[in-house]
Order: C-alpha cells, then structure tokens, then sequence
C-alpha cells in the first residue's frame, strides 16, 4: 500500500436521505405530468384582409392551466430547482414578479405542497393576486417595481427558502435545444404550412428568457428566420441592445405588467436578438385592443406590444413587396385587465390616447396600407 494512503471508510459515506428521494421522485414526476397535459398550445391563424400574401400566426398561451407563457417558465424553473438540489419537500419558494409568473409558480407550489411567497409591487392586478392566493400563496408588496429582487432575496433568507429568481434563470433553466419547448413546438406546427419558416418571430422581453430560447432555438436549428424583440416605452432593454450597456436602467416603471424591466436582467441575451424596436404604451394598448375585437376575445397589454411588432414588420415587408410568414405569441388573457387596459376611465388617468393607433392599425390590417400620424 503506497505511504499516505487511507483506505476509504464506508462508515464515513454520506448517504441520500430516502425520504428526500422519494419526494423527489413523486414532484418531478407530477410536473412532468403537468407537461405533457399542457405543453402544446394552439398556433392560430387570424385573417387580416389587407396583408396579402402575409401570413400571421399567434402561438396562444393564454390556454395553459394557469393562463399565461410563465406556465411554461415556471414550470421548468421548478424543475431546475429540484435537479439541483434546491428544492426539497417543505422549501418554501419566493419570488420577484409583476404577477403572471407568481401565478403560475403558485399553481405548481400547491400541486407539491410546498409554501409559496410572491413578492410584487403595489401595482399589480387585483385578480393575479386573487389567483395567487386561490392557490396557498402569500403576496409581498413593494412600492415600486424595482425593489422586488431584494426583497425577494431577503424574504427568502428570512424563512430560510428558496428564492427562484425567474430573472436570473429563465434563459438557463429552459432547454433552449428541443424537449418540447415554445421554440420547436412553433417550428413543428408550421412544417405544413404554406409558408413553413417564418420570416420573422416576434417576442417582447420580460425577463428575456423566452427570446433567448427562440434565438438560440433558431441558430440551433440553421433556420432562416429572424428574432425581433419588442420593448416597451419604460423599460431598460432597448437602450443595452443599442449601445451593448448591460448596466442600463429605466427609472420610470413600465405599465405593460410582464414586459419592460427597470435593469437589463440576466436572462435577457442580446446576441441572439436580430432587430429591436421600441414603441409606446399608446401603441401596445391599441394594438392589445384591435387584436382582442378581430379574435373576439381579450388578450393581455403584452400580447398588444408583440402585435404591434408584428404589423410594423409586416408592413416593412408589403413595402418591399416581400412575401412570408410571421409568428408571435398570445401572452395571457385580457381578462386580467379589465380595471386597467380595458377601462377609460384608467387609461384617461394615464394620460394614454389609444385612438390614433387604434385607427392606424385598423385601417392597416384592412388595407395595407400603414399610415402613421393617422388622425381620428
């Protein structure tokens, strides 16, 4: 036996706690039920007279258990926290979000029977915070939006938690290459269709997690598709992809609950983005308006901020005579702003004017013709 050499000790072994295992083995089993129930959401294909020979598709994830994209999100943030050991049976879980995410970690909480704190600022809609509490949750208000990531951490070190950070991790708990994910799912709903590849997909950036997945999906998969992020009039992520300043900051909150963030998160990847623009409030709430009367069904201030996009770059390409596809998505349900983007009385208080978008946009999608400056 070589000079120094210690035998191993099995005594000494640290073994895994069965209990633990066990439990374990049962969550990851139940979110992985909740995938394959819910997954999939239908690609929706709107017919708007003027486009010719333009096709839209929405992606409408407003269908998922919990009504919004952050299903998806919170889904595989819960997974990544159980693979790597930081959630065990009883962890209580705490978050920072503007509400459709809390929802959702809230729904997977209480399927694992684990406490669950959203930390939120004041502004967030009442009916997100009665779906939080409908599932077990606790609500933690902030003042203003951009204290919630350190008050998140602090109440999860408080309760001794876990704080799953959705603006961190988003881009990196997702698996950005395939196993079902909103990226392959779109590409795999639009194999039979006239125009299969898009030309462009169109996504706003909330934590940008879902705009890293689309971009690495696409460069992944050598498509010819483009990836142009929508950023809203308050928000800090416009300004970094210009200027490459990852440090930017926007102090004014944004009112597009989901989009815009007062920092550039950590999940937001501008190396895989094609094209930017930035438009305003006025212009996504429009948009959210004129989509919600074409599909007779309400949809969310976010989704207005991705079809805005989706016009303006349709209408970049009627220009050029060019021909093709484009696909975004249907965020949430309009539903849950039904005392905000769907009240006059509170858009009025916002010094928000919808008319003159509302009535550019219509006349686009009947014509094709895209007339800025359009008076009502």
């Amino acid at each position: 036996m070589p000079k120094g050499y210690m035998s191993p000790s099995f005594a000494s072994l640290k073994l895994p706690n069965i209990e633990d295992k066990d439990w374990e083995k049962r969550a990851l089993s139940i979110l992985q039920g909740d995938g394959l129930r819910s997954a999939d959401t239908h690609l929706i294909k709107p017919v708007f007279p003027g486009l010719k020979g333009i096709d839209i598709y929405l992606k409408d994830e407003s269908t998922h258990p919990t009504g919004s994209l952050k299903h998806r999100l919170a889904r595989s943030l819960f997974l990544y926290g159980i693979c790597n050991g930081k959630i065990k049976k009883g962890t209580t879980l705490v978050e920072a979000s503007s509400g459709s995410t809390a929802v959702s970690e809230a729904y997977f909480a209480h399927l694992l029977h684990l406490p669950f704190i959203a930390v939120m600022p004041l502004s967030t809609s009442r009916k997100k915070i009665d779906a939080i509490e409908n599932f077990g949750g606790t609500c933690h208000f902030v003042s203003n939006p951009s204290e919630v990531y350190e008050a998140a951490s602090q109440v999860a070190r408080e309760v001794g938690g876990h704080y799953l950070d959705q603006f961190t991790y988003a881009e990196r708990a997702t698996d950005w290459r395939g196993n079902n994910n909103i990226a392959e799912s779109i590409f795999n709903q639009m194999r039979q269709e006239a125009q299969p590849t898009p030309e462009w997909v169109v996504m706003s950036a909330g934590t940008g997690g879902t705009s890293a997945t689309l971009g690495r999906y696409i460069r992944y998969r050598n498509f010819d598709t483009r990836l142009c992020v929508v950023d809203v009039e308050h928000s800090a992520f416009y300004n970094a992809y210009l200027t490459g300043n990852m440090q930017a900051t926007c102090v004014t909150p944004s009112r597009i609950e989901g989009v815009g963030r007062p920092r550039v998160e950590p999940s937001f990847i501008p190396s895989v983005i094609d094209h930017m623009i930035k438009i305003s409030d006025a212009a996504s709430i429009a948009a959210m308006h004129v989509l919600s009367e074409r599909l007779c069904r309400r949809v969310g201030g976010s989704t207005g901020t991705n079809f805005f996009g989706v016009c303006w770059l349709a209408a970049t390409m009627l220009k050029k005579g060019q021909r093709g596809s484009l696909v975004s998505l249907i965020c949430d349900s309009g539903d849950r702003y039904s005392s905000t983007y769907y009240n006059p009385v509170w858009l009025e208080e916002n010094n928000i004017d919808i008319a003159p978008y509302k009535k550019m946009l219509d006349y686009f999608l009947d014509t094709g013709e895209f007339i800025c400056n359009m008076k009502t």
